[in-house]
């Protein structure tokens, strides 16, 4: 992200067919295999599209520990990056 790690933005799931093959994807990563984890989910360090969706606003997101709930990812994030993961 900030270094240069290209991630997959795109296509964001519009249903919820889309959003669990993203999931499968992930189910099939070690647990410790960050890198991809990110990729994968799309994630970018910075606000994303017109209304600026953040990790903040996710349903995953756990404020206190900033750190993503989501069980197939599972990794520490910030207020302000968001993913193709993200719901409300």
């Amino acid at each position: 992200m900030e270094n240069g790690l290209e991630t997959q933005t795109e296509p964001f799931p519009e249903n919820n067919l889309e959003f669990e093959a993203i999931l499968d994807e992930l189910r099939k990563l070690g647990p410790d295999d960050l890198e991809q984890k990110l990729v994968i989910s799309g994630f970018v360090n910075k606000p994303y599209g017109e209304d600026e969706q953040r990790c903040l606003e996710c349903m995953y997101y756990l404020v206190h520990r900033k750190w993503c709930d989501l069980p197939e990812l599972a990794v520490p994030v910030e207020a302000d990056w968001w993913c193709r993961l993200w719901r409300i």
